[in-house]
């Protein structure tokens, strides 16, 4: 089938995009051209580089195949991507907690091992925060993850976890308390880091 040139990457919006793969699905791929990276790094930095590739792959076959349940208000679709990884990650919740807690015990982070080279320092100060990342309940590591190393804004974590934002400042306040506390850190000396929009 012949036709005009298809639009160079970029120029729709991500809603744009969803809505046009309803009749050309090989458009979708754009979507994971433009957030496959971040997801994936994303989901490395949660369940390391073996279940890396799994997630990332599940999380746009579960995007393309309820595209058209995709609120084509969002021009953004990155939310709705993290939501779909934080969703498929919380099945593998039991597991992520093992590493952090075996991050605890033995001070050796094999994911950042891969991309940063060791300090003796750093891997002792991975230890206690990944113990205290490991008590945190899920909802609350969670928006304490996506802010922390998706750099997702609070209106974006509220989307991806379909939850108020109100909710994520919460959830995010208790998480960063309790992880000031289980430093060592006493939460009431120290201020919150600025809020991020």
């Amino acid at each position: 089938m012949t036709g005009p040139p298809a639009p160079e990457p970029g120029v729709h919006d991500d809603a744009e995009v969803v809505a046009q793969s309803l009749e050309e699905p090989e458009l979708f791929a754009r979507l994971y051209d433009r957030h496959a990276p971040d997801i994936h790094r994303y989901v490395t930095r949660r369940l390391g580089d073996g279940a890396a590739d799994d997630i990332t792959a599940d999380t746009f076959l579960t995007a393309f195949r309820i595209r058209g349940r995709y609120d084509l208000t969002r021009t953004n679709a990155r939310p709705w991507l993290y939501g779909i990884a934080g969703n498929l990650i919380g099945r593998q919740r039991r597991a992520e907690v093992r590493a952090l807690k075996a991050l605890a015990r033995t001070g050796h982070d094999p994911v950042a091992a891969s991309w940063v080279e060791e300090t003796d320092s750093r891997v002792a100060a991975q230890a206690p925060l990944a113990g205290a990342l490991a008590a945190l309940p899920a909802g609350d590591r969670h928006v304490l993850l996506l802010i922390a190393w998706a750099d997702l804004t609070y209106q974006e974590v509220a989307e991806a976890l379909d939850i108020p934002v109100g909710t994520v400042r919460s959830r995010l306040n208790r998480a960063r308390r309790k992880v000031r506390t289980a430093l060592g850190a006493d939460p009431a000396f120290l201020p919150d880091t600025p809020e991020v929009v």
